[in-house]
């Protein structure tokens, strides 16, 4: 057995949702709630029935690329030849540290809160991590400063997703130029910067950062899960530099030969339809009554610019043991916030995407719950 793979644990996040029961108020997994639109299925049903559901090239279909890369608009990564079609946003990911970083000399810088994907890629790989947390007690918010001054000299990828998973926070466009202007100042190799944009067309704010607009070494990494409520589709994408993009191909062609030729022709309509952001309306109005349900029930909370998470405390060292019980007693599911940085014990990840009326009564119970647990660990 591959001791490295042993040694990594596998997801509290599935171990929790597995714990759902029918009546269950589930603010646990990351699964968007609004329904997809079937008519992409419909007529990518009857581009199959003309033409088959044949392997696509390794890298992905060109015109689903195009496509892709004129949406963005990314300078420097703005032809098909940038973008790898991936199954989902996390293979990306995968392709990007096993592809750029070598495990004898490199080592990743991890801006936490993070979703713990990158840290476990980066352990079964052998490759050294070093990372920077950010504090609730700053509202965990994404300060370049710190940022850079945590980069070391074995430095070569520094990895940020934004918005944040679990906080909802955004790096602004005055901190993106600076760690951006900061990066390209640096001597030596170049460090990628891996941007997860996995909620990026979640956002809240007008003022969020994107990397890919202004920095030559961005890797950015996305997916129709949550903007377009696909998460089974399994269809994402990867940005990188032309230079590297051989190599992420030939590991993506040797990992999953290439993705599904039915979900890229469903992602070529959604693009070719402009329907990405259709829904951000809906999340906006969603988080807003999250953070109304936290306040009525005297939780606190990370105010979120982006992505589908509120963030709330709950004062119980043991988060683990509180969401255990929260489940057994109160039919809650929840994700401590620790699981994603130390930093955030004491804290909930909530997902505000279940029905209005559940996302009330969840953090009625939270609440209560926390009130009745907080004499057992003052």
């Amino acid at each position: 057995m591959n001791p490295a793979i042993a040694s990594t644990a596998g997801s509290l996040i599935r171990a929790l949702h597995a714990r759902r029961k029918a009546t269950s108020i589930d603010l646990g997994l990351g699964e968007p709630m609004l329904m997809p639109n079937v008519a992409y299925f419909e007529r990518a049903t009857a581009w199959v029935a003309e033409h088959g559901c044949r392997y696509s090239p390794n890298i992905g279909f060109e015109d689903l690329r195009t496509a892709i890369a004129r949406h963005y608009d990314y300078p420097g990564l703005s032809g098909p030849g940038n973008v790898c079609i991936t199954t989902g946003s996390q293979e990306a990911v995968y392709l990007a540290i096993k592809t750029l970083l070598d495990p004898a000399q490199d080592e990743v810088l991890l801006v936490e809160p993070a979703f713990p994907v990158y840290a476990k890629i980066a352990q079964v790989e052998g490759i050294a991590l070093r990372r920077v947390v950010l504090e609730p007690s700053d509202g965990c918010a994404l300060d370049a400063d710190k940022i850079l001054e945590a980069l070391g000299p074995r430095t070569r990828m520094l990895i940020l997703c934004s918005p944040c998973n679990p906080t909802g926070r955004v790096i602004s466009k005055a901190g993106a130029k600076r760690i951006a202007d900061a990066l390209k100042a640096r001597s030596g190799p170049p460090v990628y910067l891996l941007h997860d944009e996995i909620y990026r067309e979640l956002v809240y704010t007008d003022d969020a950062g994107e990397f890919g607009k202004i920095y030559p070494y961005t890797i950015a990494v996305n997916s129709l899960s949550k903007s377009n409520s696909l998460t089974g589709l399994r269809l994402g994408w990867l940005f990188a530099p032309l230079e590297v993009m051989p190599q992420i191909v030939k590991m993506h062609g040797w990992s999953t030969s290439c993705a599904s030729t039915f979900a890229q022709r469903i992602a070529l309509d959604i693009f070719e339809a402009g329907d990405l952001t259709t829904n951000r309306a809906w999340y906006a109005k969603q988080c807003e009554l999250a953070m109304a349900a936290a306040r009525d029930n005297g939780l606190e909370y990370i105010e979120p610019e982006g992505a589908f998470y509120l963030c709330v405390r709950v004062g119980d060292s043991q988060t683990l043991g509180f969401v255990e019980t929260l489940i057994d007693e109160r039919d809650v599911i929840a994700i401590p916030a620790d699981n994603f940085a130390a930093s955030m014990s004491g804290w909930l990840r909530t997902s505000f995407v279940a029905k209005v009326d559940d996302v009330r009564e969840g953090y009625r119970r939270i609440a209560e719950h926390a009130r009745e647990r907080a004499p057992l660990h003052r």
